[in-house]
Parts: C-alpha cells; sequence; structure tokens
C-alpha cells in the first residue's frame, strides 16, 4: 500500500495535532507535510516547479486564515499555475460565511470543512463524500 502525500497548510498547531490523529485512527497511509503560512506555502510551491520531477502532493489541506498570505491567496497561486491546478485541495476554515464557502467552491475546492472539529466529525466528512475517492483509492482499507 502506497501512503498518499498531503500537504496540510495550517498554523494551528491544535488542528495540526488532531489532524494527524485523525488520519492515524482512520488507519490512513499518509505522508503529511506541514506549512504554517501562505507565503511559506507559495515558496514551496515555486521551489516545487524549479525541480525537474519535482514531488507534488497528491492532496492538500489549506486553511483559509493564514499568516501573511491567506487560503484564498494560495488557492489563487495554484490555479494559475499549471503544474499545481490538478491537485485536489480541501479546504479549512473557522469561517463558515457563505462567502467564504462560495469562493473556495467557484475556485474548485474538493471539499470545505468548518472548523472546530472532532476527530469522528472530521473522520465522517472526509471518507463520506465521493469526490474523496483519490484518498482512499490509493489506501484501500
Amino acid at each position: 500500500m502506497k501512503p498518499i502525500n498531503i500537504l496540510l497548510i495550517e498554523d494551528n498547531d491544535g488542528d495540526i495535532l488532531l489532524f494527524k490523529e485523525s488520519f492515524e485512527d482512520a488507519g490512513i497511509l499518509a505522508n503529511i507535510e506541514e506549512i504554517t503560512d501562505g507565503k511559506l506555502a507559495i515558496e514551496h510551491f515555486q521551489h516545487l516547479m524549479s525541480i525537474p520531477d519535482g514531488q507534488y502532493p497528491d492532496l492538500i489541506f489549506l486553511d483559509i486564515n493564514l499568516p501573511k498570505k491567506n487560503g484564498h491567496e494560495v488557492l489563487d497561486f495554484l490555479n494559475t499555475n499549471e503544474p499545481l491546478k490538478h491537485i485536489p485541495v480541501v479546504m479549512l476554515s473557522t469561517s463558515s460565511w457563505y462567502k467564504d464557502i462560495e469562493k473556495a467552491n467557484e475556485a474548485g475546492v474538493l471539499l470545505f470543512i468548518s472548523k472546530p472539529f472532532d476527530v469522528d466529525q472530521f473522520l465522517r466528512k472526509i471518507t463520506s463524500k465521493g469526490q474523496f475517492s483519490i484518498l482512499l483509492k490509493k489506501n484501500p482499507s
């Protein structure tokens, strides 16, 4: 079984821990890389694009409220760069404001998950969506 490569762009240590525990509890094999602000995320992607055969993540979890560059700015960067725009993105946010959700959906996110969430709630959301099958196909139970 090959692990899925996940990039988690999140600045809250508690949410990072919860995220990792959720994947462990679900038995999903994942290599999870963390980046804690939007500017660093964009620099990370610029670096990946400069490397021939760079290893892109299979899936990105992206918080909206990040320091330096917010999640919408990171998402815009992903969508305007050909090698990145195909990577599925799950948006995470404490915001349930319809404009944030609408903007994320218009930008093509796979899923929008409102925080706070507990482990069980998070696992139900990520495993119950048909469009999340990329994760389940790479890591069959």
